[in-house]
């Protein structure tokens, strides 16, 4: 039993149904090339198999991949066809335990067959998954090293679920194999053919957009050097907000488009501006203040941004209706903005700047957490603590500029300037009419004690 059984074994089947798993394992689609992760129509022909040619027939045609048409080592084809071998044939023997019978299956075997089907699809995904993090665990890629180092299995979960609809199809191609053989894993997966299509072209059409953004992330960070990378930083900083706070990918990508663009407005401030060291005038401080509005005009027509524009346009406003361009107060300052801003501070204080040292990750958080309800929604800063707790923070490793001013008499007077008492504010409150607000340096207004 360990090792058959043979019965029920066709030839023929077993050879079609190889080619065409095959076939389909050569067309599989990467939906998460961070973890180089993707799945294929190859699961729902596995699973077939499984019906159609009992387990060991599964198992042949699960290490059949070894002959997959795409360029791969041949250390990476072994694996991946004794993993499918493996699975199928775990899968495979759970199925007959459970009263399920090998070959074309008929009327009479619904809805009977249907529980050992699913308790072999679970199987299956089981086994596979148990091999892939094995693998993982002895290359040292489970639990990843250095500041971010926790593997986000939440990603590679749907991916599973994903490929666990494809095997739920195994069962419909075993249903008319008999009436209609080799067409039939043909009708039922010409669908999902399709669908992988688009969404081949919906992954291109993400990635040109990603491209696009990094690019304008870019042309703002060639102005300051002591920003390079900040947008970048400020977009991973608000996705993992978003995260924290359980919203769907979909809006956590688009948060973190927002963080990506939210200075792009600063395209329109003089590079003089933007890296003077010394004190700024009343006007042009007023120059710095447009630029969440002069953002928002920039990329207001890119439709796929949607909910990142508000981001962009208020990530200056306060709680407390001190902040700019509209001066918003509490709830009325949109979600997606009251994240950026904890973001875009958090990383503000943790990085050189041409007046001060960075922050350390503990006083940053600190100085968050004292501005919280008045700057910050308290909601997004505990859940950007809890965030940074669990995958830690790369703050970025600056080096002085040659002819950089860090240190320097005029840095120092600029970054006192910006220190006040109430934590978190510009030196006075504009609507006092205070003319010391315009004595904070130009990176100064972006966040904590140095907005």
């Amino acid at each position: 039993m360990l090792v058959g059984p043979y019965t029920g074994l066709d030839l023929r089947t077993l050879a079609l149904v190889a080619v065409l798993f095959v076939v389909a394992e050569s067309i599989s689609t990467a939906v998460l090339t961070s973890v180089r992760a993707g799945i294929s129509p190859s699961s729902a022909v596995s699973l077939a198999a499984v019906v159609l040619v009992g387990p060991v027939g599964a198992a042949v045609v699960g290490f059949a991949s070894c002959l997959v048409i795409r360029r791969q080592s041949l250390i990476k084809r072994v694996f991946n066809g004794a993993q499918f071998a493996l699975a199928a044939y775990a899968a495979g023997h759970v199925y007959l335990l459970l009263g399920g019978t090998v070959g074309e299956p008929g009327r009479e075997d619904f809805p009977t067959i249907v529980i050992p089907y699913v308790a072999a699809v679970l199987v299956h995904s089981l086994v596979n998954s148990a091999l892939i993090a094995a693998l993982m665990w002895t290359l040292g890629d489970l639990w990843p090293k250095g500041p971010r180092g926790r593997f986000h299995w939440r990603p590679l979960l749907a991916v599973e679920l994903a490929s666990m609809g494809y095997q739920m199809l195994g069962l419909a191609i075993a249903a008319v194999w008999e009436g209609l053989g080799l067409v039939a894993p043909l009708l039922v997966l010409l669908p999902m053919f399709i669908a992988r299509w688009t969404f081949a072209q919906q992954q291109d059409e993400v990635r040109a957009h990603e491209a696009t953004l990094a690019t304008l992330c870019q042309a703002v960070e060639t102005k300051d050097y002591y920003t390079r990378g900040h947008c970048m930083r400020v977009a991973e900083g608000a996705a993992m907000i978003a995260r924290e706070l359980g919203m769907p990918a979909e809006r956590v990508q688009k948060i973190r488009y927002a963080g990506m663009l939210h200075d792009i407005g600063k395209l329109g401030v003089p590079t003089r501006v933007l890296q003077k060291t010394g004190k700024l005038t009343e006007e042009e401080y007023a120059t710095i203040k447009l630029h969440p509005t002069r953002g928002y005009e920039i990329v207001r027509e890119i439709s796929f941004l949607d909910e990142a524009l508000a981001g962009i346009r208020h990530h200056h406003e306060r709680l407390d209706g001190r902040g700019y361009p509209m001066g918003l107060v509490g709830m009325e300052i949109p979600e997606s903005a009251r994240i950026i801003s904890v973001a875009d501070v958090f990383d503000c204080l943790t990085s050189t700047r041409s007046y001060r040292k960075a922050w350390s990750v503990e006083e940053a958080i600190a100085e968050l957490r004292a501005c919280a309800g008045t700057q910050f929604d308290p909601r997004m800063v505990e859940a950007l603590v809890r965030a940074v707790e669990r995958e830690g923070w790369e703050t970025p490793d600056v080096t002085e500029p040659p002819g950089g001013c860090y240190g320097s008499e005029a840095a120092e007077e600029a970054a006192a300037a910006v220190v006040t008492k109430d934590r978190g504010e510009v030196s006075a409150a504009s609507e006092e009419g205070s003319s010391t607000e315009s004595t904070a340096s130009a990176e100064a207004v972006t966040g904590g004690r140095d907005r």
